[in-house]
């Protein structure tokens, strides 16, 4: 029975398991297995999922996110933050400015404060896609999916749709007070108009920058946080007429708020915190 050092940290209550693949690489199948037994909070540890860091040809590293149900999704803007937090803490890094390869991208993450265990970190996110092809969602392929009309299970919404390298559903809500996320998010994820699933947000304005959000991401289901579903419902928010591009937005998740700004250039950049919650060994058996 071989023992995997570990370190559990958690982006505003976005929690995963993440190993040192320099230290210990492990083969796919075992990525995957593990991230669906030790995500479990009564026979692991508990989590959103796991990830995986090493090295990386095209990057400064690369890392790679298994969901709990040990599918592998393509970005994780939480665990970017976590990622640059561990490498540069740990010595694989020596530079607090990176670039980072995920399935969905290289994208750049810069430290900005480390005070014991929480860390701030910027990550820029790279520029959004918007055509139906690069969801992928059903429909002409280069249009735009801004305020389309949605129908599911009774309700009439209004779709904008948005790929931060990982695709996304965002619906503007009077308030989030009720629990659609939790209600209609399963049965969004898998849509068949989706070929490829869909993460959801449902977002709320507060005011002029400053939104509520909630979310249910694919193969996690109901998280405190998504850093990918934040930066993509700032970018529906301008699309929809809500804010002006190059603002700073608040988005205010359960598990704390992120500042998101897609700059005039068309890059969008996040910024929040990284948080150590323990370290320990896992079996895998």
């Amino acid at each position: 029975m071989d023992s995997i050092p570990f370190t559990k940290m958690h982006g505003l209550g976005n929690s995963h398991i993440y190993i040192d693949g320099w230290r210990h690489p492990l083969s796919e199948n075992d990525l995957r297995r593990l991230a669906a037994t030790a995500s479990c909070p009564h026979t692991g540890i508990g989590s959103d999922g796991l990830i995986a860091m090493g090295p990386s040809s095209k990057a400064d590293l690369q890392m790679r996110i298994f969901n709990k149900d040990g599918s592998e999704a393509k970005n994780c803007g939480n665990g970017l933050r976590c990622v640059a937090k561990y490498v540069y803490e740990h010595g694989r890094i020596a530079s607090k400015t990176m670039t980072i390869e995920t399935l969905g991208g290289i994208v750049k993450a810069t430290l900005i404060n480390l005070q014991g265990p929480r860390a701030i970190v910027s990550v820029n996110m790279g520029q959004p896609c918007l055509e139906r092809q690069t969801i992928p969602m059903q429909g002409s392929p280069t249009e735009r999916v801004v305020a389309e009309p949605f129908e599911i299970d009774g309700h009439s919404l209004l779709l904008t749709a948005v790929s931060m390298g990982n695709p996304h559903a965002v619906f503007f809500v009077p308030s989030i007070k009720d629990s659609l996320h939790r209600t209609l998010g399963p049965k969004i994820e898998k849509d068949s108009r989706f070929s490829e699933g869909v993460n959801i947000e449902f977002i709320a304005q507060e005011s002029s920058t400053s939104f509520h959000l909630r979310v249910w991401e694919r193969g996690a289901g109901a998280t405190q946080a998504c850093g990918t579903g934040a930066c993509a419902a700032a970018v529906a928010s301008v699309l929809n007429g809500l804010t002006q591009q190059g603002q700073e937005i608040t988005m205010h998740l359960e598990g704390g708020d992120l500042q998101i700004q897609w700059a005039n250039n068309g890059d969008v950049h996040m910024t929040g915190s990284a948080t150590t919650i323990a370290i320990g060994s896992l079996f895998l058996q």
